[in-house]
């Protein structure tokens, strides 16, 4: 098993064709939660020091003035490898879904103790899992999203859309995506 090093930042070096991209408000997010719960998922990096994954979690951690920072070095990977997992890394949490149910639960049990905002979602999401409605929920309320105004943008197909809803994030947008 790997050993987690604590690394100067300034030590670290971003992949520069990282096609993961993290907004002002996303980095805040995560440094947010960085201060709450501290640093729990070190940065994976390669044997020159290159970020293999936590491109965000650096920028958190810069944001909150840290000097050092979690790493954990992945060795004997192919350049081919080490390419594929920057992207693996983001995906494959994007492909991840929720238990509506589960979630609407454990947001209540700890509603009372700690700043939901630390959790990622947005104001209307959290209202939206405490009212008991999914995203693919056809039930909202009209007053659930009376004040909320939405743009529909059609994209050529998914590759195109996650480039787009990337693109809205970095400007500040709240956005969801949803394939009809």
């Amino acid at each position: 098993m790997e050993s987690i090093e604590w690394k100067q930042t300034g030590e670290l070096i971003p992949y520069s064709n990282n096609s993961r991209t993290h907004s002002e408000k996303q980095v805040q997010q995560v440094a947010a939660s960085i201060k709450e719960f501290g640093f729990t998922n070190p940065i994976l990096i390669d044997e020159d020091n290159g970020i293999i994954a936590g491109h965000g979690r650096l920028q958190a951690a810069q944001l909150l003035g840290m000097d050092t920072v979690p790493t954990i070095a992945l060795e004997g990977f192919t350049e081919a490898q080490r390419k594929a997992y920057v992207i693996a890394d983001n995906k494959l949490a994007l492909n991840a879904d929720w238990d509506y149910e589960l979630l609407k639960i454990e947001v209540e049990n700890i509603a009372q103790d700690i700043d939901l905002s630390l959790l990622g979602f947005d104001d209307q999401e959290l209202a939206n899992i405490i009212d008991g409605l999914s995203e693919d929920s056809g039930d909202l309320k009209e007053e659930s999203y009376s004040e909320v105004f939405n743009i529909i943008v059609s994209c050529e197909n998914e590759g195109h859309q996650e480039r787009v809803y990337n693109e809205l994030l970095e400007k500040g947008y709240s956005c969801q995506v949803q394939s009809l």
